[in-house]
């Protein structure tokens, strides 16, 4: 399983959405490889399909299925409905990503 999250460094929310997902990972017992993917420009937004900060894909998909057909990219941050992606969406993306 590949997990990516792609972030801006001062945003305030990307830590707090690591340490999520993290949590998560570890209560499903899965490995918790994430590679953290620094977006430092409107170029490197472009070529990722950055939507905001943090965006979190597993196998490549976005783990909100709103987000999956948005191509317009920002540097800005990402705000879930609550702020943070909540861990009823990241155990539905894991569980749609191990089929």
């Amino acid at each position: 399983m590949k997990i990516e999250v792609l972030y801006l460094e001062d945003c305030p929310n990307y830590l707090l959405a690591m340490n999520r997902l993290r949590a998560v990972l570890r209560r499903e017992g899965l490995p918790a490889d994430v590679s953290e993917i620094e977006v430092k420009d409107a170029v490197a937004a472009k070529a990722w399909n950055f939507l905001g900060s943090p965006t979190i894909r597993i196998n490549g998909l976005d783990i909100d299925p709103d987000y999956r057909t948005v191509t317009k990219t920002s540097l800005a941050c990402l705000l879930y409905s609550g702020g943070l992606p909540s861990e009823e969406m990241i155990r539905a993306a894991l569980k749609e990503a191990r089929g």
